[in-house]
């Protein structure tokens, strides 16, 4: 299996997580080397196997190197994709420039689009059982608010894609997506916003990533899931908010 992102934060987890169960993981970083090998050398230690491999998901001629490498090193074969990369910067409606939207779209779209087409091309070659994709999303899909703007877009659009994806490649391909809620600190957050928006959320609780990590597994592990999109979130996209969490927060706007 392949995870895009693979080095830090949630990629990690779902590397571990999915090693834990036997899955061989290639790790996909950009920047994150000395993560990436720590990673390998924590997965080898505990008898599982990792590659690291890495691109720059902005770049499509690096996408299309990635998903050759993933595909060749893959043995039997690659199984699974998690795209869990994703380009997050600051920007609203009023200001987002051409650059920052097409970069947004490059890396949050249209890398995962790419990286799950090399998928389905190789396991409709194979009489084995559908391999799966998992979007990796955000629970700002299922709740809307303007801050993020580019970020936004460009993970509706995935959001999107989940389904258009899950006709095109059956009965060969499951395609499925996951949205978790706020789990690490993002953007310009502080540690003391962090601690307060995580627990805006249904249980007030924060979210584990391990929790989302288990129901990537889930979706990858169970056959009948096709073209659906699991919200991981502690029920944080049932609260909606004029702005983002963390701009919510200092702003005085999130329910007591």
């Amino acid at each position: 299996m392949l995870v895009t992102g693979g080095a830090q934060r949630l990629g990690r987890v779902l590397c571990l997580a999915f090693a834990r169960e036997g899955w061989g993981v290639i790790c996909h970083y950009r920047q994150s080397d000395a993560p990436a090998r720590e990673l390998q050398a924590e997965i080898t230690r505990q008898g599982g196997a990792c590659h690291i491999l890495r691109a720059d998901l902005a770049d499509t001629a690096a996408v299309a190197g990635l998903a050759d490498q993933a595909l060749e090193l893959a043995q039997p074969g690659l199984d699974c994709v998690i795209n869990n990369a994703s380009e997050f910067e600051a920007d609203s409606g009023a200001d987002f420039t051409p650059e920052q939207l097409l970069r947004a779209f490059t890396v949050n779209t249209m890398a995962p689009l790419l990286l799950t087409q090399a998928l389905f091309q190789q396991v409709r070659q194979r009489s084995s059982p559908p391999g799966c994709a998992i979007h990796v999303l955000d629970q700002k899909v299922h709740n809307l608010n303007p801050d993020y703007f580019s970020y936004t877009l460009s993970k509706l659009a995935l959001e999107r894609a989940v389904a258009l994806q899950a006709q095109a490649y059956a009965p060969h391909l499951r395609v499925c997506g996951i949205s978790p809620g706020l789990t690490y600190v993002s953007g310009p957050q502080t540690e003391d916003n962090f601690e307060r928006a995580r627990r805006v959320n249904l249980l007030r609780q924060p979210l584990n990533p391990e929790h989302v990590a288990q129901a990537a597994l889930h979706l990858a592990e169970n056959p009948a899931l096709n073209g659906c999109v699991l919200p991981v979130d502690n029920g944080q996209h049932r609260l909606p908010l004029a702005r983002d969490v963390m701009f919510a927060i200092d702003l005085g706007l999130t329910p007591r």
